[in-house]
């Protein structure tokens, strides 16, 4: 009988299996205009400053607006509806850190949140002008593009794929915009 090679999830082109996460992230406002960054106290982007958000309760079937509602309320103490919030992006990561891949939903939250959240254990809160923003410690993708595609996109769709592997500068690839830019 002829051994049959057992398959493995590594091939040269894609490297060693990683898992895949399914996460949000909130962009919230306040009436000024200025934009609520955590400080994050963890992992991943320990140390740096990031729109709020957090991974799906898959194992309950939650779907990404009913997590982006959650999140927003445990984290800000916001409450709101899935109708004060916008999808404007889906970026699916490849390799992010050579950790994992993420599904990332991206949602403009359209209700205001005029006081800033006490600190807690994932970090401390802080407001900023789109400006402001531009000199905090952020995490590189979020530097190179989640602000870039926050600018051109949040009153559209877009879906996009980034293959974030460290041994390589970050690869961005548009796979549709709804409705398409002028």
């Amino acid at each position: 009988m002829k051994a049959i090679a057992k398959p493995t999830h590594e091939n040269q082109a894609h490297g060693p299996a990683l898992t895949y996460k399914i996460a949000v992230l909130v962009f919230v406002q306040n009436s000024r205009g200025e934009h609520l960054l955590l400080l994050r106290a963890k992992a991943p982007n320990l140390g740096t400053w990031s729109p709020i958000g957090g991974k799906l309760e898959t194992g309950i079937g939650e779907s990404p607006f009913e997590c982006a509602v959650r999140e927003t309320h445990e984290e800000a103490g916001h409450s709101i509806t899935t109708t004060d919030l916008h999808l404007f992006a889906m970026i699916a990561e490849k390799a992010y850190e050579g950790a994992s891949h993420w599904l990332l939903f991206l949602f403009h939250c359209t209700r205001p949140l005029d006081v800033l959240p006490d600190e807690m254990d994932e970090g401390r809160f802080g407001f900023f002008s789109r400006d402001e923003i531009e000199g905090l410690k952020l995490p590189e993708t979020d530097r190179t593009a989640l602000w870039a595609i926050y600018d051109r996109y949040h009153k559209h769709f877009v879906a996009l794929r980034a293959d974030c592997a460290p041994s390589h500068p970050l690869r961005i690839v548009i796979e549709q915009v709804t409705p398409p830019l002028a």
